[in-house]
């Protein structure tokens, strides 16, 4: 692989500019990217053989619009040759991701889903949500769609299976049976309820049941019921019968799984008015694990070949792909892609198009939920840009604002203070967008919210005149929103004057004389205090958008709050991890008896080695 930049030879933009560099690339496999005037990158593109593929560009004609724009905005490309096509397109969807150049299809929602892990680092393993890297010795189910899809399936595994989901320190400290255990949703291996043996039976179930093995599950349990009925073990018998009750409550539930489809991901499109929605359908071990819409950046003249096959290579850039995927329509490269899927997965990725069948109806589904869910996102899109227009007459803006910066901060007495930031625009809440200040300045005074909006405000302008100086990113706001009156203003105009900043609109956000929820006050600089009608939907828009800043800066607070709850000093000593600080908590009762113990006493604790126990005595004793 070689990257190689090619100064615009002429000077010169467009056609002409492309076609000074068909003299120096060959036929080579490849990425290239255009870039503009100011070496801001347009598009990034993969070719089989990039002086063909950029030939077509260096001619006029049978070009669309948002093509010619680009075409017409070149002033310079890049290429990076590569010794496969396949490499060139697991490469072109890596760099759109970084990039997110201007006029390729850009997949903008790209978090990680949820999996459910069964813990084998316990002789009774915990049952669990899983997000993030699968470090963790176990086995992994999932992808779900989502936290909420992920918490049903675990809520009817501790129904049926009856397995704890307990951390392995609350587990070791129990003495009695938990609530869990009393409304049957756990079978007590704290306390020794159930042997290892039977919990192990249990925990293999849940697995089957995860795997779609569930028939077998339920006969296992009818017999199990009849063979306890039989002895007269009546409770034993009422307990299983109750069990098969959950288990045919959620295959009923379940009814609309696939028999014929054991892993696959459904992916539908649905295009209307110049936007696009993708609906991803989860089938993994012949269960729909939920589903989750996705809105990527089109282009009023895009086809859907180019945005599905845009969105399933970025959507799996970091993601395991399942065995099959089924998609709503055919994409230019589909066996480039199966084979690009193949080699990370390490086994056979199928891409199918079906026409009929059981794939056909899954597809059909899909289709219909991605038109509904685009229906719902343009009506919502349509109210939010009236509520934005409202905003600007109310208040005297220059136009419809498009990122408004909303500032809360949250503390107990000046402990564990935080800021929040939370983002609104023509979209609604951008929660990607959303940011938390852990408060850092040591001069200032507990309870001081004018301080610590200065910090706030600093570090988050700070980073905006370095990363966006130019403001041409969107990254800057139109509008901050202040939860204060005319003091809070005047302070954080104040605050943004010092960095040069005087051109951002404020508004401050008072609740009136009686604290009334409704008769809110507004402050702006350099004009008189206002408020609105009660019924005014702009009022309503500025107080979810209040509230939203005091829910985000609350739970943030909160987070921060109970991790320093259960911080010890063992958390920074270097080689004690949890199993460590477990035994040792253990053994002297305390983090301050660990620390005034001798070397003696640290090297009889069980699993802390002679290195160790001089570690963590020259640590609390260098420390005074």
């Amino acid at each position: 692989m070689s990257d190689r930049e090619t100064k615009n030879p002429v000077g010169v933009t467009g056609y002409a500019c492309i076609q000074a560099y068909l003299k120096t690339i060959d036929g080579s496999p490849g990425v290239y990217r255009m870039l503009d005037g100011e070496s801001r990158v347009l598009y990034v593109g993969k070719a089989r053989n990039l002086r063909a593929r950029v030939s077509n560009y260096s001619r006029p004609g049978n070009h669309t619009g948002r093509i010619a724009r680009m075409i017409s905005e070149t002033a310079s490309m890049m290429f990076l040759t590569t010794k496969t096509e396949t490499e060139a397109l697991l490469l072109e969807q890596n760099l759109i991701k970084q990039l997110k150049p201007k006029y390729n299809v850009l997949l903008r929602d790209d978090k990680s889903f949820p999996n459910i892990l069964v813990s084998k680092a316990h002789d009774f393993p915990q049952i669990k949500k899983h997000r993030g890297a699968k470090k963790e010795n176990g086995s992994y189910y999932g992808p779900f769609a989502n936290a909420g899809a992920v918490n049903r399936t675990l809520n009817q595994l501790q129904r049926i299976f009856l397995l704890r989901n307990c951390s392995d320190a609350m587990f070791e400290s129990r003495t009695r049976p938990c609530l869990q255990y009393q409304i049957k949703r756990c079978s007590g291996p704290c306390v020794g309820k159930i042997s290892a043996e039977d919990y192990a039976t249990s925990v293999s179930d849940a697995e089957r049941f995860l795997s779609g093995r569930s028939t077998q599950i339920q006969e296992t349990l009818a017999a199990q019921m009849q063979e306890a009925s039989d002895a007269m073990e009546f409770e034993q018998a009422g307990a299983l019968r109750d069990r098969i009750r959950a288990l045919t409550a959620v295959q009923t539930a379940q009814g609309i799984n696939p028999r014929g489809v054991s892993e696959a991901d459904v992916i539908a499109l649905h295009m209307e008015g110049g936007q696009a929605c993708v609906q991803v359908f989860f089938i993994r071990a012949n269960q729909n694990w939920g589903n989750h819409d996705y809105y990527p950046r089109v282009g009023a003249d895009v086809d859907a070949a180019e945005v599905l096959e845009a969105f399933v290579g970025q959507f799996y850039d970091k993601k395991e792909p399942p065995k099959q995927l089924i998609l709503s329509h055919p994409i230019e490269n589909a066996d480039l892609m199966a084979e690009a899927l193949s080699g990370k997965l390490g086994r056979k990725v199928e891409i199918v198009v079906p026409q009929r069948g059981e794939k056909a109806e899954l597809i059909s589904g899909a289709a219909r939920n991605a038109r509904e869910s685009l229906a719902r996102k343009m009506s919502e899109t349509a109210t939010q840009a009236k509520l934005l227009r409202g905003i600007a007459e109310a208040f005297d803006l220059d136009g419809p604002p498009q990122r408004i910066e909303v500032y809360d901060n949250s503390h107990i007495q000046g402990t564990n203070a935080v800021g929040g930031m939370i983002v609104a625009g023509p979209e609604g809440f951008l929660k990607n967008s959303y940011r938390k200040f852990n408060i850092k300045g040591d001069a200032i005074t507990p309870g001081d919210d004018f301080g610590m909006m200065k910090e706030v405000l600093e570090r988050r302008f700070k980073r905006l005149l370095k990363e966006d100086p130019d403001r041409d990113k969107g990254m800057w706001p139109d509008l901050l929103l202040i939860d204060g009156g005319a003091g809070q203003v005047s302070a954080v105009h104040e605050i943004m004057a010092e960095f040069g900043v005087e051109d951002i609109p404020m508004l401050g956000v008072a609740k009136g004389v009686d604290r009334d929820h409704g008769k809110e006050e507004f402050h702006r600089i350099g004009k008189s205090v206002m408020a609105l009608q009660r019924n005014d939907p702009v009022l309503y828009f500025v107080q979810r958008m209040r509230d939203e800043a005091h829910r985000f800066a609350i739970g943030t607070h909160r987070a921060k709050r109970a991790k320093a709850v259960g911080a010890t000093p063992l958390d920074d000593v270097p080689g004690v991890g949890a199993t460590r600080k477990r035994a040792l908590l253990a053994h002297f009762g305390s983090a301050k008896a660990v620390s005034r113990a001798n070397l003696v006493d640290l090297k009889a604790v069980d699993g802390v080695s002679d290195a160790l126990a001089e570690t963590i005595y020259d640590y609390f004793h260098e420390r005074g």
